[in-house]
């Protein structure tokens, strides 16, 4: 029996994996967990170039050890997700919907004619760690923020959340990510999450992740023109900001 706890999630019924579809004319891309079998189009598309110098945290060059932590440790927090889904149903079988932490999938595929699946890219939320404060001489107002924030219950509405992400170059340009971050946002982290405040931040060169979030209702509100170095390159900074002014206390 599907448990009313993974709502809006879909599950496959051959595979009973949960997963998130969305709608047209994007019906062939699926959000689901991460796999172990997932690392090799990892590492594929962390060491490419148009998507490894948009991203803060993956060395480059990615190797397969790097891939092999990294989906181990995301396949950890999924699964853990998951568990605490169903203790949730477990304690209160058919009870309300209960706030979540994170969306428990992540993974963006691309389905294929034969109902195979294709990773192709990733899409996760999480509290915001404030990047625009990670400068010299803002370390300590860093520290509070990203302290009270964490401290705050779940449902909260004054939480601030971030959104980050990355897509495979052979499906850039597309609309994909503008529908993955919409199907996100609007299927689990507004119901499930609770999430009425979201703050992302994007490199001022990496245009297409700005289109991407504007689109979506997110307002620039800050350019830090110089930033910091990241992986050899000097960096500036958008802040972009999404509000359900009319929610939030």
């Amino acid at each position: 029996m599907l448990s009313r706890q993974l709502h809006p999630l879909q599950v496959n019924p051959r595979t009973n994996e949960p997963f998130l579809r969305l709608p047209s004319p994007f019906e062939r891309i699926i959000i689901t967990p991460p796999r172990d079998a997932d690392t090799t189009a990892v590492v594929e598309i962390l060491n490419d170039p148009r998507v490894n110098q948009w991203l803060q945290g993956p060395p480059y060059p990615f190797l397969q050890e790097h891939a092999d932590s990294r989906v181990a440790q995301q396949i950890a927090v999924s699964s853990a997700a998951f568990q605490e889904l169903k203790d949730a149903d477990a304690k209160n079988p058919g009870g309300p919907l209960v706030f979540a932490e994170r969306c428990p999938v992540t993974c963006i595929r691309e389905v294929q004619p034969d109902g195979s699946d294709v990773y192709i890219g990733d899409c996760r939320m999480h509290r915001c760690q404030f990047d625009n404060l990670a400068v010299d001489g803002r370390e300590e107002e860093r520290a509070r923020k990203i302290e009270a924030n964490n401290a705050k219950p779940l449902g909260d509405p004054s939480i601030v959340w971030s959104i980050g992400n990355y897509l495979a170059p052979s499906h850039h340009r597309q609309g994909i990510m503008g529908a993955v971050c919409n199907a996100v946002m609007h299927s689990w982290a507004v119901p499930r999450m609770n999430a009425k405040i979201m703050e992302t931040y994007a490199y001022t060169e990496n245009r297409g992740s700005l289109r991407v979030f504007e689109k979506n209702g997110f307002e620039l509100v800050e350019t830090l023109d110089e930033w910091r170095e990241v992986k050899g390159v000097k960096r500036g900074l958008y802040t972009l900001r999404w509000r359900q002014e009319a929610e939030v206390a």
